[in-house]
């Protein structure tokens, strides 16, 4: 019922700020239509706004998980309207502020002392507010240790957390549904990608967390002339407050200010795609949140510019497996080798074995080729991407939700990119730098420092390989082998007996209520009336319909 309501109010917000028409031919939209008679018109004032800066409220009143969607969107220019994207980028730092005394009370819950003793002053105006937190200017006591003396206050939105509960909640009721009705549910995995989502925001929502996050990226990049990480103060850092290091910059997306200050645009954006796979396949631990709002750019450096970091809630790994598969398939693109783009594809998991190689390698091409009749120049990394798994999809692909990050942050950083250099040939700039992480990677050097790293581990197993030989091959000799398995295939089994199970309460459940429905309504049942039909046949019809729809079996 909470993702009902939830649901219900998006869709007058939708309404509300006249947004209905962007979904038309939709599903969504032919409810927004029957939404349409309950929901008050427009105002004037909200009417005579631009379509992007509607688009921009309506996300801002729905939450942090719109507005981070609205961040995404507002980095692609190529993809979205120029009007709609400057409105969207808006919603990267000036978000509607909370009370600043507020922020303070919070402060000193959360740092559990007064804020006259944890800092020399405290500015109750933020200096930037986002959809999970805030940031108030601050300074430090003299006597607080050797580290910055301007920092900045990083506080939490109050009730963030249970918003974003119910939000949380509802995409795991659609999931559901999904993953009821959607005949490749298997290979979109709903339930995981809400998952993945959950864990990332709840991140977001742990300041230590970030603080740690930010302390490991600055020791990543420490004396780096291409990007600098803010200093955390840890004294002043909890769960619901951080205090990091104040630094100045412009923002990526500030072209005029960028060449007001001389800063030469053309290599930060080469330097912004070197720095994205860097991090990914050298470092494996990645900025994943790199819209421009985060992404600051050193003013004092004109000839060798370097970026700043900020806000480091949402970071991101991968395993050795999906790294050495993303990078090989990075290659592969690079070298229009479609063969083995497909190989790749089937080697990974990602897709079945069953699938045809040659027909997976003939729709790689088909996707492929039309855009390498442009000039490298034009072509969009990021939009080749999503059509290969588009055509991906139709073969069975299973969705990877550990990849989501990554998709988003390549996104990110080639928007920004172009931002910064509209001719930019990100394919000239990024496969020198992967050749080289590579040829790094799987160096003969490289391994040898992996063997000498496990020798101890090895040395101290050695002694009871003997004994663990002999015991396999007297059971071999005896007879007694004993076969332990541990299948997939038996807990998917146990899972859909479970689900059936399941389904069938909630069948039977169902009919029972419209069955009482049906006879409520022939007794004529007193109480309220809603259209001349009694309320409580109403409630118990809506309630067998919803446990019906709960028993809908997957196809």
């Amino acid at each position: 019922m909470r993702s009902l309501m939830r649901a219900w109010r998006i869709g007058r917000v939708l309404l509300r700020y006249r947004l209905d028409n962007l979904l038309d031919d939709t599903p969504a939209g032919r409810w927004l239509k029957l939404m349409r008679p309950f929901v008050p018109r427009a105002s004037k004032h909200v009417a005579s706004l631009s379509r992007g800066a509607r688009l921009r409220m309506a996300l801002q009143e729905l939450g942090p998980i719109f507005v981070k969607f609205g961040q995404i969107l507002s980095t692609r220019r190529d993809l979205i309207p120029p009007d709609v994207a400057a409105e969207l980028t808006l919603l990267q730092d000036r978000v509607a502020p909370f009370d600043g005394l507020q922020a303070r009370e919070m402060v000193e819950l959360a740092l559990e002392r007064r804020i006259e003793d944890a800092y020399a002053s405290f500015d109750t105006t933020p200096l930037a507010s986002a959809s999970i937190a805030q940031v108030h200017a601050a300074t430090m006591h003299p006597g607080d240790g050797s580290g910055p003396r301007d920092v900045v206050v990083k506080v939490l939105r109050p009730g963030i957390r249970r918003q974003i509960a119910a939000d949380i909640a509802l995409l795991n009721s659609i999931a559901s549904i999904v993953e009821r009705a959607h005949p490749a549910a298997d290979k979109i995995r709903p339930r995981e990608i809400v998952a993945e989502i959950e864990a990332t925001l709840a991140g977001e929502l742990d300041l230590q967390r970030e603080a740690a996050n930010a302390s490991l990226l600055r020791r990543n990049w420490q004396g780096s002339p291409d990007l600098y990480v803010p200093e955390v103060v840890w004294s002043h850092t909890a769960e619901r407050a951080m205090t990091m290091e104040r630094v100045y910059g412009i923002p990526s997306d500030d072209i005029a200010a960028l060449d007001a200050a001389g800063i030469d645009r053309k290599a930060l954006a080469a330097k912004g795609v070197r720095l994205f796979y860097q991090q990914v396949f050298r470092d494996n631990f990645f900025h994943a949140d790199a819209h421009a709002g985060n992404i600051w750019v050193d003013a004092t450096r004109r000839e060798n510019p370097r970026f700043i970091a900020l806000d480091f809630g949402i970071m991101g790994q991968l395993s050795s497996e999906d790294q050495y598969y993303l990078a090989e398939n990075f290659m592969a693109i690079f070298n229009r080798d479609y063969r083995r783009i497909a190989e790749l594809h089937v080697q990974a998991g990602w897709m079945p074995a069953t699938i045809r190689i040659d027909e997976l390698e003939a729709a790689t091409r088909a996707v492929c080729e039309p855009y390498f009749t442009r000039p490298l120049s034009e072509i969009s990394l990021a939009e080749v991407l999503v059509k290969l798994f588009r055509t991906a999809q139709r073969y069975q692909l299973t969705l990877q939700p550990q990849l989501i990050l990554l998709q988003k942050t390549l996104l990110n950083i080639e928007g920004v990119g172009r931002q910064l250099d509209p001719k930019i040939d990100i394919w000239a700039v990024a496969k020198p730098v992967l050749e080289q992480i590579l040829a790094e990677r799987y160096s003969l050097h490289r391994v040898a420092s992996e063997f000498r790293k496990r020798m101890p581990e090895m040395i101290t197993r050695a002694p009871e390989v003997p004994r663990l030989l002999h015991a396999w091959l007297q059971q071999q000799v005896e007879g007694k082998h004993e076969l332990r398995m541990r299948s997939h295939d038996l807990a998917e089994l146990a899972r859909v007996a479970q689900d059936g199970q399941k389904r069938m309460v909630a069948a039977i459940l169902g009919t029972g209520l419209l069955v009482v429905a049906a006879v409520l309504f022939g007794l004529d049942a007193g109480g309220p009336r809603i259209w001349a039909v009694p309320a409580a046949a109403w409630i118990a019809g809506f309630g067998g319909l919803w446990a019906l729809l709960a028993a809908w079996p997957r196809r």
